[in-house]
């Protein structure tokens, strides 16, 4: 068509179909490129088989959280990794900061809850802008601060709309914003979906400006209980560019932050549904959550499981989603993690593809880890242990 180039790639996934082996048995994946109106797309046919060059290592880096002497964390939701090695990793139960040093030994609370100066009361997405330095949204008191070293260097508000998020910084300090959830929740029809924005928050003169719109959070039929297996749509933020999925489709869209298209990619998965083996850890987590939230009878306590279980067999059959939530390491390349019902965020293993659209393959991550930050060769991440208490853990990325 007008305006349009293309080109079919044959990409060989070993060295045995580079030295000539028949490539029916080397996994070969057929990829066409091309440019339409300035969008570079890249179409991959079915799901590439690609053995990824790194790993996470065998054995951890350090664990902190199972020693005397170490922090105790309570359901971490996040942490990122300093440029020596070091990490910065927060909780929602603990509502505090906490700064771990590079060989996971020593720890100090940067930022405990509260509302005053340097006090945080729900941390929720944390950006590393140097050595020592970090800036902490603050969802609950509608403002961010920046730490450098142990002070507060700066405090500044952000945008009241409580359904707005951090999901980055751009090239010229602009905060990249997206929806947490939707502006308001109404009911609308299940092939309907309520509307995200990608924005730009400019910090000096409080300015916000809208750049683009994407599917948030999918409808559901006036009348009927929400699809606890539901897809979501939603934005992160790699090297300046914010990158868009919803997880019921194969694709990921680049924008820059003027809400441009650059690159679009596509895959073409099997679909799975939802099966009632696939229920089984399911059941097991809710009753685990009830017996921590509900001081009930044995009795009472599996009516009510039951109960919620019941929402979830009612889409048995239904396809599931295709991954979870999406996150970009240093290096701009997008991780996926494999869609899970309970634990969702422990996503192994995590299919990885590059900021030029390139499939780099599946890594699998430990039993029970979940990653926070991919940075300088370091993997940082959660690891729960057999009573549920989460340990944060650092490994090594081995390889390229």
């Amino acid at each position: 068509m007008p305006g349009c180039r293309s080109r079919v790639v044959p990409v060989l996934l070993s060295a045995t179909a580079a030295c000539g082996a028949d490539p029916s048995t080397t996994g070969d994946v057929t990829v066409q490129i091309q440019d339409s109106a300035g969008v570079r797309i890249v179409e991959y046919v079915g799901v590439p088989e690609v053995e990824p060059s790194f790993a996470i290592a065998e054995e951890p880096v350090y664990r902190h959280g199972a020693n005397p002497g170490d922090y105790i964390f309570r359901f971490i939701n996040v942490g990122r990794l300093f440029p020596d090695g070091g990490a910065v990793v927060a909780g929602r139960e603990n509502s505090e900061v906490v700064v771990l040093s590079p060989d996971g030994t020593t720890h100090e609370v940067l930022a405990r809850q509260g509302e005053g100066p340097g006090e945080v009361i729900y941390p929720y997405s944390m950006f590393v802008l140097g050595q020592d330095s970090v800036l902490v949204p603050d969802r609950r008191q509608s403002r961010f601060t920046v730490f450098v070293g142990d002070s507060v260097a700066r405090i500044a508000s952000l945008p009241r709309a409580a359904h707005l998020g951090v999901a980055g910084i751009g090239s010229s300090g602009e905060l990249m914003m997206m929806n947490r959830y939707p502006a308001v929740f109404r009911t609308v029809g299940e092939e309907e979906w309520l509307a995200g924005h990608m924005s730009l928050f400019d910090t000096e003169t409080g300015a916000l400006d809208t750049v683009a719109s994407y599917d948030n959070w999918p409808g559901n039929p006036p009348g009927l209980p929400s699809n606890p297996i539901r897809p979501i749509g939603g934005v992160t933020v790699a090297t300046g560019r914010f990158i868009y999925t919803r997880s019921d489709r194969p694709e990921i869209t680049w924008r820059l932050p003027d809400g441009t298209v650059t690159q679009i990619v596509r895959w073409r998965p099997e679909p799975t549904e939802l099966t009632e083996e696939l229920l089984e850890p399911v059941e097991a987590y809710d009753r685990m959550i009830g017996r921590m939230n509900y001081q009930v009878s044995d009795a009472r306590l599996e009516e009510i499981v039951q109960e919620g279980m019941s929402w979830y067999r009612a889409m048995i059959g239904r396809p599931l989603p295709l991954f979870g939530s999406p996150f970009a390491d240093a290096d701009g390349n997008v991780w996926l993690p494999s869609y899970r019902l309970a634990y969702p965020e422990e996503g192994s293993p995590y299919t990885v593809i590059s900021p030029d659209g390139e499939w780099l393959g599946q890594v699998e991550a430990p039993p029970r880890f979940r990653i926070l930050d991919v940075a300088g060769g370091l993997v940082l991440g959660v690891v729960r242990d057999e009573m549920d208490v989460e340990n944060v853990v650092m490994y090594g990325l081995i390889g390229g």
